[in-house]
């Protein structure tokens, strides 16, 4: 029952972003959404450094780095690539803090909740590419 309410509150949380995201311009709305995929990575290294854990704090930061690649890379090619690293940060989410070696890392109503937003932004990006074109 808890993780059918932290997944609804992804869903509201992410509602105002994706709001604000609808009134802008594609190119507008890409660079939003591909610098909130890298503050959602970075919000990670925080609770790594909250927990004072020096070896977390530099796998958090990787993932810092993987989803800035990703934003990167629909910068130069194609929006559908932060759409895939939206889609895939809640590999991030489960495989790592969830049910990983990171559990004591972030709250599990953090990982789930984010797990609904992550997947609702990905599917307003495609969404939105199949609109624009």
């Amino acid at each position: 029952m808890m993780y059918t309410l932290w997944f609804l509150l992804g869903l509201v949380l992410v509602s105002p972003l994706l709001w604000f995201a609808h009134q802008l311009r594609l190119p507008t709305m890409q660079k939003l959404l591909g610098r909130s995929l890298v503050l959602a990575a970075v919000i990670y290294i925080g609770f790594s450094a909250a927990w004072g854990n020096a070896s977390w704090t530099g796998i958090e930061a990787l993932g810092v780095l993987a989803y800035g690649v990703f934003y990167l890379l629909a910068v130069r090619h194609s929006l559908l690539w932060l759409a895939a690293g939206w889609a895939l940060h809640p590999t991030w989410d489960l495989a790592l803090h969830l049910l990983g070696p990171g559990h004591h890392i972030v709250p599990t109503w953090y990982a789930i909740a984010c797990v609904s937003f992550d997947f609702a932004v990905a599917l307003y990006i495609v969404y939105r590419y199949k609109i624009g074109r």
